[in-house]
């Protein structure tokens, strides 16, 4: 279900503070060209935040997935 337009958008950010646990918040304009430190569950992912960004998610930037590590096999001599 979608957020009421009454509401407006969800934003939990702080200006002064530019550590960001809310991967739900929405980025909005006044944020343009400022750096980000997004949570992923683990460790902060740096994000510079730019024109296209406007209006999506910040946790749509910082995956919380690993790329799978897959072992070479070797053979013995």
């Amino acid at each position: 279900m979608t957020r009421s337009l009454w509401k407006g958008p969800f934003c939990e950010i702080n200006q002064s503070v530019f550590k960001i646990w809310s991967r739900r918040s929405i980025i909005l304009p006044q944020v343009i060209g400022k750096e980000f430190l997004i949570h992923n569950g683990k460790t902060f992912i740096s994000l510079k935040v730019t024109e296209e960004m406007v209006g999506h998610k910040f946790g749509e930037f910082a995956s919380t997935r690993r790329k799978p590590f897959h072992k070479k096999k070797t053979t013995k001599k």
